[in-house]
């Protein structure tokens, strides 16, 4: 089964046109110039759109990135 939907690939190839003519710009207004920052701009279009596309790696539900479940509970209880 396939990670990406059509749509996806059309919105990247987009923003990768976008770039290449200048006119792609980040968040915070600036030009952008480097090709991974242009699929990263791509893929996040598509999710807004609603194509298929896997959630983003950092963006996980649940515990932070070096967080383990119940921490704060035996932090809690120490007091």
């Amino acid at each position: 089964m396939a990670k990406y939907g059509r749509k996806a690939s059309k919105t990247v190839e987009s923003a990768m046109r976008r770039r290449k003519k200048g006119t792609l710009k980040s968040g915070s207004g600036r030009k952008v110039t480097s090709r991974k920052q242009a699929i990263a701009i791509g893929l996040s279009e598509a999710r807004e759109k609603g194509a298929k596309v896997p959630p983003r790696k950092g963006a996980r539900k649940g515990t932070r990135k070096g967080a383990r479940k119940g921490t704060t509970k035996k932090a809690a209880k120490k007091r």
